[in-house]
């Protein structure tokens, strides 16, 4: 039986996957390393920030310290928060998704972005006061697919007043859009639904989805309980 809806942000609720894209490459040519959107896709989509800056400079024979890696997260979060302020792209049906959801069971957000990207969206669509939980890449300290993120998702569940102490990782439906997010929810044990923004279907079932969906608009309770009671 569901008792807890978790969702992934970037190319779940913000339309956003290709301007993170463009945000790696641009800082990444500024340090020597290119990035096209073929290796983006096969090998660092559902990375957080650092994992993905670590990985891109790794690859290219370069040196990851830390400081060069926080000093380009800083420099790719301003560009985004500069860029979500002239219109950030939020998917169809997305408020209305979570709204429903909400009504029904306590929703968190599992994502590798930044906590202040992920309350911008919600504020944009007002909805950041029907998520109970975020976890966001500040409080990870490895990246989708390890399922680290999504066992935090279920520990802080467990620990908020809502009943939730005895919630179990099969009790928790997540959907995400990435193979690697995928991974991560089915490490850890949940139900993971795959939607159809960033890959195709076949796919989504071959990264071990429970089932597809083409949008949110569909995605409510009643689809929910139809298939999953």
């Amino acid at each position: 039986m569901i008792r807890a809806v978790i969702f992934d942000f970037n190319g779940v609720i913000a339309d956003d996957e290709l301007l993170h894209f463009e945000l790696f490459r641009d800082v990444l040519a500024e340090e020597g390393v290119e990035l096209t959107s073929e290796r983006y896709h096969a090998d660092y989509l559902g990375f957080d920030d650092r994992g993905c800056f670590v990985a891109a400079l790794r690859d290219a024979g370069q040196t990851p310290s830390l400081d060069r890696v926080e000093t380009l997260i800083l420099r790719k979060a301003a560009l985004y928060a500069s860029a979500a302020e002239t219109g950030l792209r939020i998917f169809p049906h997305a408020a209305e998704s979570l709204n429903a959801l909400a009504d029904r069971w306590p929703l968190a957000i599992c994502s590798g972005a930044l906590l202040a990207e992920i309350e911008f969206a919600l504020n944009l669509i007002e909805a950041r006061e029907r998520v109970a939980l975020i976890v966001s890449a500040e409080d990870t300290t490895a990246c989708k697919p390890d399922p680290q993120g999504y066992r935090l998702a279920l520990e802080g569940l467990q620990r908020l007043p809502l009943g939730l102490a005895d919630l179990a990782a099969s009790d928790c439906l997540v959907i995400e859009d990435s193979l690697a997010g995928l991974a991560a929810a089915k490490a850890a044990g949940m139900i993971a639904v795959g939607i159809t923004h960033t890959y195709p279907a076949g796919q989504l079932t071959e990264a071990g989805a429970d089932a597809v969906i083409e949008g949110l608009a569909t995605f409510g309770p009643e689809w929910v309980v139809e298939r999953f009671g």
